[in-house]
């Protein structure tokens, strides 16, 4: 049975879903102190208070479990970005802000971080419906940042592409190849494909501003050129 295949399973009872967070606080804790190779499933049953058959049950495999760790930490991300929104005046700008703070929280816990990621990198069909639910959460955050409820499929297409980008420029964050500066350029950058989506202005539209008369110039003073060897500010 393929992962498409799946039925869908039935909803958790608290106390199921009690014992799932146990489960994944468990892999967070053992991943932000040890990385990838410290998350083993019998030590995460055994720092639940679960049996190692009982883990099984919740995730197939150390690799489901430590997406599913990512989901929740995305899901919390979320929740904190929700209380307290990004302050960018465009959409791209807000867009970068909330990348970052998610890209500082987890190089908080740079080994938590590893471990997820890896995951990520590691997971073949049979996780597929977890890795989705990542990347449905990364895109909902996003597409909160930019204040969007209905997207087009071009902002959809550049939602990606962002997503993309920051997924790698976190791997070559943690592999040691960039530095968190290169990491800002490199976001601040790809989000600016958020302004080239922008709907264009309805067919007719015209501009509020004032039309000076047929053959009148201009009364407002010109700025200066920039000295020879100078950017604008």
């Amino acid at each position: 049975m393929t992962a498409e295949d799946r039925p869908a399973s039935p909803p958790l009872t608290e106390r199921q879903e009690a014992r799932r967070r146990r489960i994944l606080h468990a892999s967070a804790q053992l991943a932000g102190r040890g990385g990838f190779d410290a998350v083993q499933m019998r030590e995460v049953a055994e720092a639940a208070g679960v049996a190692l058959g009982t883990l099984y049950r919740y995730f197939p495999s150390k690799i489901h479990l430590l997406v599913a760790t990512m989901q929740d930490q995305l899901q919390h991300m979320h929740t904190t970005l929700r209380k307290r929104p990004p302050a960018g005046e465009t959409s791209a700008e807000r867009v970068a802000e909330t990348l970052m703070r998610a890209f500082r929280a987890l190089q908080r816990e740079p080994q938590l971080a590893d471990a997820m990621v890896r995951a990520l990198t590691f997971a073949d069909r049979s996780v597929s419906p977890e890795v989705d639910t990542v990347s449905r959460l990364t895109t909902a955050i996003i597409l909160d940042a930019m204040g969007l409820e209905h997207p087009t499929p071009q902002q959809l297409s550049a939602v990606r592409v962002i997503e993309h980008t920051w997924h790698s420029a976190l791997i070559t964050w943690l592999s040691g190849r960039a530095s968190i500066a290169q990491v800002k350029i490199d976001i601040e950058t790809v989000c600016r494909l958020i302004d080239l989506t922008a709907p264009a202005a309805p067919a007719g539209a015209t501009s509020t501003a004032p039309t000076a008369p047929a053959g009148a110039t201009s009364t407002a003073p010109t700025a200066p050129a920039a000295p020879k060897g100078h950017g604008a500010v």
